[in-house]
């Protein structure tokens, strides 16, 4: 069942000349409505002439449009964010250019809800309501001065500041939740108790919202009066994604071996078989095309965890688009009768494989590859994704020469709330992960630092971590203690990326890549030995705690001689 919502609207201009008010709502279905949700706003523009109604129009239009070009992998403040800054930077060279739109801004309040969960966007003083079980309370803080004669002056609102700051919300929905939008000319005339009986006396969202706006005019209201109210109807099953339900429902596939067939795929070859997991090199009857199949085994039927991380690794490979990626395939609806995922073939090798079997690889092919292993990367985490198993035996090298990321059975996305935890491969897993902290950006460019060390040495900077082992991290050991062949340059890149503290390493993707292309030309400086202060402190204070004993009794001693 998808989520269901009844939306209404009303917005009366009142005794004012014209109406700067400006509201509206998008409400999506299908994949749509599951990956992005729906998304309601109102403004209320200032400035003079007619800025400030343009300048409500402009931002809520260019938000409801925008929201749901960002990508689906992004969560909601993040892809909220990533247009109010280019609409606050907007407003303000519209009134930088034109004088008489001079203080054009606008406040905002917006309210999304996707899936299980309400989010909101508030900057001005607008405001959001939500009534749950019969009981009225406000989301919001107004951002106007704490002063009893500045108390309509606001200190926030979008084309006000060049650092656009905005509150951000959230919750769980719950099915007859009523929530309302409404501009200062409808709070400051209708108290909360008066609000809440109106939303309970009416039942359309369409009929409260033009009985709250005439309300707030009839109470003697000076300004004009906006109201938006979404009545939530029903609720999505669950807060998964549509393909994780699906994972509860398909079977899995038997073992299949080569000329087997499923839903009109001909199995060529069995290209990994694990513990957990199976991967086929499959052709497509119809278009002729050749994929990766990717399932679990037969054994792991009723391991509903192992389903979920499947459904959701086949959800971002269709969404992540990439070229750094295998691209996920999805077949026609009706054909598929099993719980697996298709991915793009890419003719090639991993890098472990090349590994295991010999390869070498030279100062110049690491340094290479490292680059577009953080291309890579760089991609992942613009999309909110952290792929939280960075290693050899994940990357693949083309024949047509492209480094390609493979399995994101463990990775993460902004859209993951409950995603905690650290899963990984103990010996590329940062020294923060083995301690129990959640996965960062930090934490799988080390895992990159540590892959492109262990190309080039086959060791790893702080020795082979096993399973459960609970390792203590010194110093990591330069690589050109293993491969005298490194330059300088680039071992002081490996050696700040797999630094054991965070704050010490690349901070993102592109900073790395900086790093890699310039070389010798800007090399880093990066110390090769932490201080024992650093690095043990309470080693560091015992032992100077007994050399000032030792001193002061050798001080002592040759007093007493005297």
């Amino acid at each position: 069942m998808p989520l269901t919502v009844d939306v209404g609207y009303s917005s009366l201009t009142g005794p004012r000349p014209r109406n700067e008010d400006y509201c509206g709502a998008v409400t999506p279905v299908g994949s749509e409505l599951e990956a992005k949700g729906i998304l309601a706003a109102v403004a209320d523009g200032i400035g003079g002439q007619e800025g400030g109604r343009e300048a409500a129009e402009a931002v809520v239009r260019g938000l409801l449009g925008d929201y749901y070009a960002t990508p689906a992998t992004w969560s909601v403040p993040r892809a909220l964010d990533a247009v109010l800054n280019p609409l606050n930077s907007w407003l303000i060279s519209q009134g930088a250019a034109r004088r008489e739109r001079a203080g054009m801004a606008t406040t905002l309040s917006a309210l999304v809800l996707r899936g299980r969960r309400y989010y909101t966007a508030h900057i001005g003083d607008c405001r959001i309501y939500l009534l749950r079980a019969g009981r009225l309370s406000c989301l919001t803080s107004d951002h106007v001065w704490d002063h009893p004669e500045l108390r309509h002056v606001l200190r926030r609102a979008v084309g006000l500041d060049a650092a656009l700051v905005v509150d951000y919300g959230e919750g769980e929905l719950e099915a007859g939740d009523v929530f309302l939008l409404v501009c200062d000319g409808v709070w400051s005339a209708l108290p909360e108790a008066r609000l809440a009986a109106l939303l309970a006396e009416r039942g359309e969202a369409q009929v409260a919202a033009a009985a709250i706006t005439a309300a707030a005019l009839a109470a003697g209201s000076g300004d004009n009066a906006t109201a938006l109210v979404l009545r939530v109807a029903s609720l999505p099953d669950a807060a998964r994604h549509d393909t994780e339900e699906a994972a509860r429902r398909l079977p899995l596939p038997p073992r299949l071996d080569a000329g087997d067939r499923l839903d009109g795929l001909v199995v060529e070859s069995v290209l990994h078989n694990s513990r957990a997991s199976l991967l086929y090199r499959v052709r497509d009857t119809v278009s002729g095309e050749r994929y990766v199949l990717k399932t679990l085994v037969p054994e792991a039927d009723d391991d509903e965890q192992a389903r979920a991380l499947l459904a959701r690794e086949e959800w971002l490979m269709q969404r992540a688009a990439s070229s750094s990626l295998p691209q996920g395939i999805a077949l026609p609806a009706g054909r598929r009768s099993a719980l697996y995922l298709l991915m793009s073939w890419h003719e090639g090798e991993t890098l472990q494989r090349l590994l295991d079997h010999g390869r070498h690889f030279t100062v110049s092919e690491a340094a290479a590859l490292g680059l577009r292993l953080l291309k890579g990367l760089g991609a992942l985490h613009r999309l909110e994704i952290l792929h939280r198993d960075v290693k050899p035996a994940n990357l693949h090298l083309g024949v047509d020469g492209k480094l390609r990321l493979l399995d994101l059975g463990v990775a993460a996305s902004g859209l993951d709330e409950d995603a905690a935890g650290a899963p990984g491969t103990p010996s590329f897993m940062a020294p923060e992960l083995l301690a129990g902290a959640s996965c960062t950006v930090h934490s799988d460019l080390y895992a990159a630092g540590v892959t492109l060390y262990h190309l080039l040495t086959r060791k790893y900077p702080y020795g082979e971590i096993e399973p459960f082992q609970h390792p203590r991290f010194g110093d990591p050991v330069p690589p050109s203690r293993y491969r005298p062949d490194i330059p300088p340059w680039l071992e002081d890149v490996l050696l700040k990326a797999v630094a054991r503290e965070p704050g010490a390493r690349f901070s993102t993707a592109e900073e790395f890549l900086l790093a890699l292309e310039r070389g010798d030309r800007s090399r880093l400086r990066v110390p090769r030995r932490t201080p024992l202060a650093s690095r043990a402190p309470a080693r560091f204070w015992r032992a100077l705690a007994v050399a000032l004993v030792l001193i002061n009794l050798f001080l002592i001693f040759l007093l007493v001689r005297r």
